[in-house]
């Protein structure tokens, strides 16, 4: 197979597997009745978590190894019906335990717990520590002479928090080039958009001036997603991706709508967007 049908073939992939991870977000999502769900923003990460599970899957293949693996880490830890979609995806749990989200005795909870068995490597959802945590695996991992990358999902509204911005100073001066920082900037959070809450202006001015190397890409196009992950600089620094991304993408009815930040879904409007998944 030549280099260009190989990158079909894998976008192909990444695109098919992206596509159950939003089957299985809507099941989960249904089954959680009155728990509800994180559902607009579980949406928005999906392209990002695919490429990253499809790209770089020796971080779980070798569990008894700690340090000599890619690692990944859901900073905005809410978000987790993706990751947990994607993990069963890949076998670490049957489909049907996706039902038992947020119920009594579940191992899936509203944030990721730390459960390794299961594929959950770190307990996350207190916004803004994300990335801190991966500071410390990043640094652990150059001690040790892996070569291997940190891979750390943070939200746009998760900015807000003074201890990434901590994080952000701190890495760069530690020289982390095996460090990737992602963005899921789908411009709202909890109560409304950022612009009115906590408005972040130019987040790439603001990176960039910490230190970091940064690529802005559509956080729905596999390809530019691809490119930014594999993109290489000829210096030290961490890289930030910068994804632009539509909450609740993927269905219209949840589509830049924030009241689908948190909210119920009913057997009909599960109807209708598998019938709308399925077009």
């Amino acid at each position: 197979m030549n280099e260009i049908n190989k990158e079909i073939s894998k976008h192909s992939l990444i695109k098919s597997f992206a596509k159950q991870i939003r089957k299985d977000i809507l099941r989960t999502a249904l089954n959680a009745k009155e728990n509800s769900s994180h559902f607009g923003g579980s949406l928005s990460t999906v392209e990002i978590i695919s490429c990253i599970f499809s790209e770089y899957l020796d971080f779980y293949k070798n569990n008894e190894n700690i340090g000599d693996r890619h690692r990944f880490i859901l900073s905005k830890g809410h978000g987790c019906l993706a990751y947990y979609a994607a993990l069963s995806e890949l076998g670490f749990f049957e489909k049907n335990v996706l039902d038992t989200f947020e119920q009594n005795d579940s191992f899936l909870l509203g944030h990721p717990v730390i459960n390794r068995k299961y594929g959950i490597e770190f307990s996350t959802g207190s916004l803004g520590m994300g990335l801190g945590l991966g500071i410390g695996l990043a640094l652990s991992i150059l001690k040790k002479k892996f070569d291997k990358k940190v891979f750390v999902l943070l939200g746009d509204g998760e900015c807000n928090e003074g201890s990434v911005w901590e994080a952000a100073m701190f890495a760069p001066n530690r020289e982390l080039y095996n460090l990737i920082a992602i963005i899921d900037h789908n411009k709202f959070q909890q109560t409304g958009s950022n612009e009115e809450i906590m408005d972040l202006k130019n987040l790439s001015n603001k990176w960039l001036s910490f230190g970091w190397n940064i690529v802005e890409v559509n956080g729905h196009d596999i390809n530019e997603l691809l490119d930014a992950f594999n993109k290489k600089f000829e210096n030290t620094k961490p890289k930030l991706i910068i994804a632009n991304t539509v909450k609740g993408k993927g269905f219209s009815f949840s589509e830049d709508n924030n009241e689908w930040h948190h909210r119920i879904l009913t057997q009909k409007t599960y109807d209708d967007a598998i019938e709308e998944l399925d077009k």
